[in-house]
């Protein structure tokens, strides 16, 4: 596991996507597996430049999000749909049938769960996940006590994942209870993967991601035994982390 501690937030979002798009170019057709919430809004941003100003071309990109509300239609302005194509999608010239995203008005989530399963294996797998981490260590929307060999399914979310995500909806009542996850094991056979984390809220998980047991109560943690996984952390967000181990920018 490698660590890299930028000074703020945004030279951590354009060293992501410096890597993103290396991994673009290198593979023009390669399969990007890809997350929500605040943390990866800067990364997409980026991208975004990139594409404009630069030519980084999606076209023959395939991607997988992370995760999806159960009960949220696409058209919801709360929906991980919703959010992908008004903060990423529409700005690049990505192919939409090459984009999926966990559905969360599927009829049967089960079966739809094992279809998403099997979708990613005939493409030929994920070449480099984005990962975001929650304030409790979850990954995606595994939560602590989450099987380290899950795999695609529906999940129900932790009080405190709700109260986190409430700020983006009018109140916590609002919140879906339940969320589809690509579990553990389908993050952990990504060939590279990329962990962001930002912010003091969450120094205490991404500690115990870094330096502590591996754990299902740290979902996060079992990135320890990737063969290629980065973090790129923030000063504020690396602030526990020992500092004979990792040089924090001043």
């Amino acid at each position: 596991m490698l660590v890299l501690v930028t000074k703020d937030y945004d030279e951590m979002s354009k060293e992501a996507a410096k890597r993103v798009a290396a991994m673009v170019r290198k593979k023009p057709d390669c399969v990007l597996g890809l997350a929500t919430g605040s943390t990866p809004i800067g990364l997409y941003k980026e991208l975004v430049r990139m594409h404009k100003e630069e030519g980084l071309d999606f076209s023959k990109v395939t991607t997988f999000n992370l995760d999806e509300y159960v009960g949220l239609p696409p058209e919801h302005n709360q929906s991980y749909h919703y959010f992908m194509w008004e903060n990423f999608f529409k700005h690049i010239n990505v192919d939409p049938r090459n984009v999926y995203i966990p559905q969360g008005m599927a009829e049967n989530v089960d079966e739809f769960c094992e279809w998403y399963e099997n979708r990613i294996k005939e493409v030929g797998g994920i070449d480099l996940q984005i990962l975001g981490i929650g304030s409790n260590g979850h990954i995606a929307f595994n939560e602590p006590g989450s099987s380290l060999g899950s795999r695609t399914r529906i999940k129900t979310l932790k009080e405190s994942t709700r109260r986190d995500n409430a700020r983006f909806f009018s109140s916590i009542d609002e919140v879906p209870k339940y969320a589809i996850t690509m579990g553990i094991g389908t993050i952990m056979e990504a060939q590279e993967i990329i962990l962001l984390a930002s912010g003091k809220n969450k120094a205490d998980a991404l500690k115990k991601t870094v330096e502590g047991p591996i754990t299902a109560m740290c979902p996060a943690s079992t990135l320890q035994l990737h063969r290629k996984a980065t973090i790129i952390a923030d000063k504020e967000a690396a602030s526990l982390l020992d500092k004979e181990l990792i040089e924090i920018p001043k």
